[in-house]
């Protein structure tokens, strides 16, 4: 039997906890929320949901090496929801978060080139920007509603050291905005927050 190297099974463990901690916010919004405001400026609690879809989508797609059939970028929905009334979106979430969890599971996910989206991208790369991306969307969603998030020192330090190399050129792309200002002995997960732009005092 193979062995895992550490690195890749402490990004693993880090992936399931993302995509845990990120559910739970999903699992408790409501109706009444989905035209909330969101610290992402461009994006309501139904973007932000719809978002999430996608990243899971993307994150299946990338550790198991499936091109998407559809362009993520596109106004439509992620394709699991289809069908589904979008009181119904957010619940459906979580499952998909999990699959993709149990993709990255496979140490061989973690090994040569993939694709995001479809730009080729080192797997190594990409897996930790989409845990990233569940964390801090996860925050982003459970700020707006209200919902308590909680992240584990381990998954922090996993989170700022996925964002700190894609810092820049998050803001280059337009994903994260300018860097903040945050104390000296701010955590990791809040270091991780201003770097992509994002408030961690913020609130609805």
């Amino acid at each position: 039997m193979t062995e895992i190297p550490p690195e890749t099974r402490n990004l693993t463990t880090a992936v399931r906890a993302a995509s845990d901690l990120a559910a739970g916010p999903l699992r408790a919004v409501t109706p009444d929320q989905l035209t909330a405001p969101t610290p992402c400026v461009d994006y309501d609690v139904r973007a932000l949901v719809d978002h999430l879809a996608w990243g899971a989508v993307l994150s299946q797609r990338s550790a198991t090496r499936t091109p998407l059939e559809r362009d993520w970028s596109s106004l439509t929905p992620a394709p699991f929801l289809d069908g589904l009334p979008v009181e119904q979106w957010a619940a459906a979430v979580p499952a998909e978060l999990d699959t993709a969890a149990d993709a990255w599971a496979d140490p061989a996910a973690w090994e040569g080139e993939t694709l995001m989206g479809t730009a080729p991208m080192p797997a190594g790369v990409v897996g930790p920007m989409m845990l990233a991306e569940f964390v801090l969307h996860g925050w982003d969603l459970a700020r707006a509603i209200g919902a308590p998030y909680d992240v584990p020192r381990g998954l922090a330090e996993a989170t700022l050291a996925a964002v700190q190399p894609l810092a820049q050129m998050g803001r280059d792309g337009g994903w994260y905005g300018p860097e903040l200002p945050v104390p000296a002995d701010a955590s990791a997960f809040d270091r991780a927050l201003a770097l992509t732009g994002r408030d961690p005092a913020w609130r609805a």
